[in-house]
């Protein structure tokens, strides 16, 4: 019988298994999924983003209302552990101009096989096509390639995800279960969410082109990051900063030219010679690529656009969109549990002995390393709170 039982083997999930067995725990990791840590991998087919080198309070303002919350989490396992953690499982790392950390050969699976073969050198079991139904009394129960098998441990830890990306195990599914239970939960929310755009046909040329050196606007966020045109609408790293004001129904506008001063923009405008066409001043004097071009006509029907408002759509122009994405397709959630059903140690109020952790907790941080960083952060938080617990239990 283990002693402690982890429900879902993501990077939160086994951080917190790791804490555990190296508190002499005797840990069962269950995953639904046939394979573990399925969008951890995923995430790292695009190159494995771990952390963000920069200044501790740069690092937790990314965290927005919960980085109060968060706060102790972090600092105990923030950019510089995160880093040594990597490292200490044999990966070489490299700091990218932004700040972003990645191993050097920027893959996921050769940092999680090394895990892995840490892990089993604990003791940790990890089991599998293990699908948690929930309670039956105190026993947790689970459907397995083989049976139905009960399992009551002195210690849970929930690392279930989010709401996001259900075919990698996100489903959100475990939310109704403690609902029931007396967990309070706020509501799943897209977060780090594409934009759906019902394009013309004349844009169809450019989808897959990225739209660089912009500055996009929502609310009072703002960002210099770059997004992709694609057959559904806007995606990339430049909007998914901005999810949580355009969830709220902010208008988005973008900057096509934010290195270009608005009195510079009017001469220039005021020197355009009356044959030169809109279009042609758009690509010649202003030198902006086909796909900027393409955004200013879509967004402005630029026939009917008077010639006083070019600077001003140039330097804000209105992005009609038809809202973000659906929930499943965004990076990933906010919403799931609150701050108010647990206690400083991650532990469920409404069930002692309950710990959680991950994305399954209510916050929500962009891309870049932050999400991987507080998951790991929260995962480490909640393994060593609940070894704790079990002792002073004892």
């Amino acid at each position: 019988m283990a002693q402690a039982v982890v429900i879902g083997a993501g990077p939160a999930g086994l951080m917190a298994a790791e804490e555990l067995a190296a508190a002499g725990r005797d840990v069962l990791v269950a995953e639904a999924k046939p394979s573990v840590a399925r969008k951890f991998l995923m995430a790292g087919k695009s190159g494995l983003n771990l952390t963000r080198d920069e200044p501790f309070e740069t690092l937790l303002q990314a965290y927005g209302d919960a980085s109060g919350w968060l706060r102790p989490m972090v600092a105990a396992f923030d950019a510089t552990a995160v880093q040594g953690w990597a490292q200490g499982l044999g990966q070489e790392l490299f700091t990218g101009s932004t700040g972003r950390v990645f191993p050097t050969v920027m893959k996921a699976s050769p940092l999680l096989r090394a895990w892995l073969r840490r892990l089993e050198g604990t003791g940790v079991q990890v089991k599998t096509h293990w699908r948690w139904l929930g309670w039956d009394g105190n026993a947790l129960v689970f459907e397995t390639p083989d049976d139905q098998r009960s399992i009551t441990p002195d210690i849970t830890i929930l690392a279930l995800g989010g709401a996001s990306w259900a075919r990698l195990g996100s489903d959100g599914q475990w939310a109704q279960t403690l609902r029931e239970k007396g967990v309070d939960l706020a509501p799943f929310a897209p977060s780090n969410s594409a934009l759906s755009v019902d394009w013309s046909p004349h844009m169809q040329p450019h989808f897959g082109a990225a739209l660089k050196s912009v500055r996009w606007m929502a609310g009072d966020l703002e960002s210099r990051g770059e997004a992709t045109i694609s057959a559904k609408g806007l995606e990339g790293g430049g909007l998914y900063t901005l999810t949580p004001t355009l969830r709220g129904g902010a208008p988005l506008f973008v900057d096509l030219l934010p290195d270009l001063d608005a009195e510079v923009l009017k001469a220039r405008l005021s020197s355009k010679k009356s044959k030169t066409t809109l279009s042609q001043w758009l690509k010649k004097s202003l030198g902006l690529p086909p796909q900027k071009v393409a955004l200013f006509h879509e967004m402005t029907k630029a026939s009917a656009l008077p010639k006083a408002q070019w600077r001003d759509a140039l330097k804000h122009l209105p992005i009609h969109h038809a809202g973000l994405r659906p929930m499943d397709e965004a990076i990933s959630t906010a919403g799931g549990v609150r701050q108010s059903a647990l206690d400083d140690g991650l532990m469920l109020t409404a069930l002692p002995g309950v710990f959680c952790a991950g994305e399954m907790l209510d916050w929500e941080a962009p891309t870049g390393g932050y999400l991987l960083t507080a998951c790991m952060a929260t995962g480490r938080w909640a393994g060593r709170s609940a070894a704790e617990w079990v002792n002073r239990s004892a």
